[in-house]
């Protein structure tokens, strides 16, 4: 008889932010959630039941979300924005660059479901612009957790942080990545994978595509590095001049457009201090609407597509 190949196990990382979140609320009355009429998609039910006096429903009006939230941390609270990451960045981005980057207000920005993760509701739906428009707020921290450890570490940190960040929080499932006491600090990125050809610097939702891209390449002869950049801001700029110095050509890839997020961090860094090729997989321009996963192969966000970015840059040098 044929062995059947176990499948490997994905979490929805939308639970361990909730779960991580009450945890440290029950250890810290200054902790509270602030949502916009998403206390079902952002998991936030339990917390609710929880703390009833520390979940804060502005209703869909997201630059009051913000608004509010800043006036809370003025007060001495640390409040957790949770909200759809389309919304809270586009509609709040006043507030967001305002109240809380400029005025340096501990708030926690919690963009739930970025990326193409309401796939079938289209472009308006659709948060692929959201790491660019952050990372043009100084100030502000931007971290994209890969998986639920990280998941829940990026909570604990934002809580010890004392400055504003954003963190986006994936809606579909994703593998566990994260090896077991992996240090996770400001501006540190993970190197999951050593090799000396060719390094993928991934971040999110595509860190368990970049594994894969690099198991395809090893068995085509190629030894592909991947990095795990949690923080796009700060970004391990160590981490990429090491792979600017160590392998011939990087390939970035994320799951937002390629003119302001990791790609273009990255390529500004490499071409400031030591040129190497770099190619920046993401998505280009709006993306049609379809399901996540149809979304995802027709931008060559997967496997194969990191893979063949891969050897036609290599094929370049």
């Amino acid at each position: 008889m044929t062995a059947v190949a176990e499948k490997t196990p994905t979490f929805d990382c939308r639970a361990d932010f909730a779960d991580e979140l009450a945890i440290l609320a029950r250890a810290d009355e200054r902790i509270v959630a602030v949502c916009n009429d998403s206390v079902g998609s952002s998991n936030l039910v339990k917390f609710r039941e929880e703390f009833p006096d520390r979940l804060i429903n502005v209703g869909i009006a997201e630059q009051d979300l913000v608004g509010v939230s800043a006036g809370l941390a003025n007060a001495g609270f640390i409040p957790f924005v949770s909200a759809a990451a389309p919304f809270l960045t586009a509609r709040a981005m006043e507030q967001i660059k305002a109240d809380v980057a400029y005025s340096g207000r501990h708030v926690v920005l919690c963009g739930q479901s970025p990326g193409m993760a309401y796939g079938e509701l289209g472009p308006t739906h659709h948060s692929i612009e959201d790491l660019s428009w952050m990372r043009a707020v100084p100030r502000l921290q931007i971290v994209v957790p890969a998986d639920p450890l990280e998941t829940r570490s990026a909570v604990r940190w934002a809580v010890e942080s004392g400055r504003p960040s954003y963190i986006r929080i994936p809606r579909f499932k994703v593998p566990a990545v994260t090896p077991a006491n992996t240090p996770f600090e400001t501006g540190r990125a993970t190197r999951l994978v050593d090799g000396a050809d060719v390094t993928l610097i991934a971040i999110g939702t595509m860190v368990s595509r970049a594994l894969e891209a690099a198991a395809s390449l090893r068995e085509q002869g190629l030894a592909a590095r991947v990095v795990n950049m949690t923080f796009v801001e700060p970004l391990d700029v160590a981490e990429v001049l090491a792979a600017a110095q160590d392998t011939r050509a990087i390939i970035t890839v994320e799951e937002g457009l390629v003119s302001g997020g990791l790609g273009a961090a990255v390529a500004r860094v490499v071409a400031e201090n030591r040129p190497v090729p770099v190619r920046m997989l993401g998505v280009p321009t709006f993306a049609p609407t379809g399901s996540t996963s149809f979304l995802l192969d027709h931008f060559g966000l997967n496997a194969a597509g990191i893979a063949a970015a891969a050897r036609e840059a290599l094929g370049r040098v």
